[in-house]
């Protein structure tokens, strides 16, 4: 039998799902499939309205071998598995004469534990576990998400956090959802036959394609024991996400009340001189904590190490104790143990970890005026981890709308570990990169406005040019603006201004679930919302609801981030330049995702608005304008207003 070429099999998927067949799609499946052929590496940059997920679905599917999709966001997981996912699948089905498997695959605290729903959750004032459902009020929140968690649990397939809507805070699901260190294991546990988490694993284990996240993916990579079934192709989708994921998995944290539960729970297992010595190393450090400042801790001041060496000596004792112990008057023993050991080894991991004082980590602390201090430690740079663990033996790729840089593909390359394009040698990873445009006609659909009269934006302080600037555009538009902020302070500052100065309802991110705010938005096109960072990936609003992104400054890291300052430096010693490779390249990775917000269909008109004069004015802003989408550009804000209104009334004349 002949096998089906790739453009027959990609007409039948994209005919599946009622797309229209672009030729960027056409050539980032060839580049797909020829990285898979070759078992090489592929960047590649997919506009908005290119239709990437088949773009590569499709040459997976063909190629016949397991494949690893890992994505940042729960939207596009959803998407691939309960749409894209089953409409290719039976799209290919005639010609390749098999139906492939596909399955999702998460961290395991985002299944309902079956042991902790009917066996309790751990109480740190009493022996073992206590019920929970008895314990929570009733009429409380707490206790009307627990009631409904119960009821959900006899009727869930899947036991997936995600399948419940709506659904519950984060404090409801931890007293029903385990971590994998406090898991029992399917051996052990008297519920392990019906385990959600588990028949999740076994599915994945049987399924040509598995849709996972980003989180999960570094933790497979970071942890050594694989909980990825084994795969000839990876596929990282919203790639531009994957180093700050990775980042964050390697991050570890301690603070006093983290560490006093797991003095708690440690406390009824191993004798009195062993917890005592646990009590007094957490009282140590939670002294030391309370004068703690906020800010970077080049070197770990005297009394800190004193605390945390206690604190690891201490644990490390008390992990020995538990392993050697046993104690039948402790209900669910098995449970309790492992919930006690998982808390206490945490405590361990960061206390040596700070201890060690490596060169390649970071560590500071941050202070929380509700939740005190925290003291933190993350990698300088997860470059060498992603290069050693997610290029070997796979054949990987990634892809996103936003993977160039300045015009090019090295920046984001380097942060994976990935030397510039063309260099080979012995251990390094070849690749190429691709970029295939997008179906949009930017320059004829979109204008780029960079408001050069305002002044430039200070760290604090309100702007009132900027206010008076943002209520104009806002005017001209008639509403139908999403404003994105680098700060909720600014967000929130610009919400009470203008809704004192507007009649258009603006809406605040944070008011309502970020899925409400956006549906309120799409509803009525005289809306506004006004949001931060979070909302400038999740808001796909096609059509005249938003024909007005202004973004309220070049969201460069704060000078006092720790981590992104120490990046920077790293960068300078190395004879490098820290600004553009850390501070400018973070800016423009953002700026290109807020831009992307405004053109979502062919249909689409609009504006983006930088009220920040450095984008037309500092040395840096022709790097970041190349990033962004290719608007036509203009600093005039009497053309703006004009077009503004134009763009209104067209609208408004189709009754839209």
């Amino acid at each position: 039998m002949t096998k089906p070429s790739l453009p027959d099999l990609l007409h039948a998927a994209v005919s599946a799902v009622g797309g229209t067949e672009r030729p960027g799609q056409v050539a980032m499946a060839e580049a797909v499939a020829e990285a898979i052929d070759d078992n090489s590496h592929r960047l590649i940059q997919a506009g908005t309205g290119t239709g990437k997920s088949l773009g590569y679905l499709v040459p997976a599917l063909a190629h016949g071998e397991r494949v690893v999709v890992a994505t940042a966001t729960l939207a596009l997981q959803r998407q691939l598995v309960e749409r894209d996912l089953p409409r290719t699948v039976d799209a290919l089905h005639p010609q390749l004469r098999r139906r492939p498997q596909f399955a999702m695959l998460k961290g395991r605290s985002n299944y309902l534990c079956l042991h902790r729903l009917h066996e309790g959750a751990p109480q740190d004032e009493e022996e073992g576990l206590f019920d929970q459902f008895e314990a929570a009020s009733p009429t409380s929140k707490l206790g009307k998400d627990l009631l409904r968690l119960r009821d959900w649990a006899d009727e869930t397939e899947t036991g997936d956090r995600d399948d419940l809507t709506p659904g519950v805070s984060d404090k409801a699901w931890s007293q029903i959802s385990v971590s994998s260190r406090e898991c029992l294991g399917a051996t052990k546990c008297a519920y392990g036959a019906e385990c959600f988490a588990e028949a999740a694993r076994e599915r994945a284990k049987l399924a040509d394609v598995v849709v996972t996240n980003h989180a999960l993916l570094a933790i497979d990579a970071i942890e050594g024991a694989p909980v990825l079934p084994q795969h000839e192709v990876l596929i990282v989708d919203e790639a531009h996400e994957l180093v700050s994921r990775v980042t964050g998995v390697a991050t570890g944290e301690l603070t006093p009340g983290q560490v006093n539960r797991a003095v708690k729970r440690a406390a009824k297992l191993v004798d009195e001189k062993v917890a005592d010595a646990l009590q007094t190393a957490s009282e140590t450090f939670e002294r030391v904590m309370e004068l703690a400042l906020p800010g970077r801790l080049e070197e770990i001041p005297e009394d800190l190490g004193y605390a945390l060496m206690s604190l690891r000596d201490a644990s490390r004792n008390v992990i020995s104790a538990i392993g050697a112990t046993r104690d039948k008057s402790v209900h669910d023993e098995d449970a309790v143990r492992k919930q006690a050991l998982a808390a206490v080894e945490n405590v361990h991991a960061v206390a040596e970890r700070i201890t060690t004082a490596s060169a390649y980590d970071v560590v500071w602390y941050e202070r929380h005026d509700r939740f005190g201090a925290t003291l933190r430690v993350a990698p300088l740079s997860v470059s060498g981890l992603l290069r050693e663990k997610l290029f070997e033996d796979r054949s990987v790729v990634l892809t996103s709308a936003t993977l160039k840089i300045g015009g090019d593909f090295n920046g984001v390359a380097a942060s994976l570990g990935l030397s510039p394009e063309g260099v080979e040698g012995d251990d390094v990873p070849v690749w190429k990169g691709l970029d295939v445009g997008s179906p949009f006609d930017y320059p004829k659909q979109g204008i780029l406005y960079v408001a050069k009269h305002l002044a430039t934006p200070g760290r604090e302080g309100t702007r009132g040019d900027m206010m008076d600037e943002l209520a104009e555009l806002i005017e001209a538009a008639g509403g139908r603006t999403l404003g994105l902020f680098s700060s909720m302070r600014g967000a929130k500052a610009a919400a009470e201004e203008l809704r004192g100065r507007l009649d258009n309802p603006i809406l605040l991110q944070g008011e309502e679930t970020l899925g409400e705010l956006i549906k309120a938005f799409a509803a009525d096109p005289k809306t506004c919302l006004f949001g931060t960072l979070s909302l400038w990936q999740g808001v796909d609003v096609p059509g005249p609801s938003c024909q007005l992104v202004v973004m309220d400054r070049i969201p460069f890291p704060r000078p006092d981030d720790p981590l992104m300052s120490a990046r920077q430096k790293s960068v300078e010693e190395h004879g490098g330049n820290g600004f553009m490779a850390v501070a400018a390249t973070h800016a423009a990775l953002l700026m290109a995702q807020g831009a992307g917000r405004l053109v979502r269909a062919t249909g689409d008109k609009g504006v983006v608005a930088v009220l920040d004069p450095r984008l037309a004015t500092a040395r840096y802003g022709s790097f970041l304008r190349a990033t962004l989408p290719d608007f036509w550009y203009t600093t005039d804000r009497n053309q703006v207003r004009r077009s503004l209104a134009a763009i209104d009334a067209t609208a408004q004349a189709d009754g839209r």
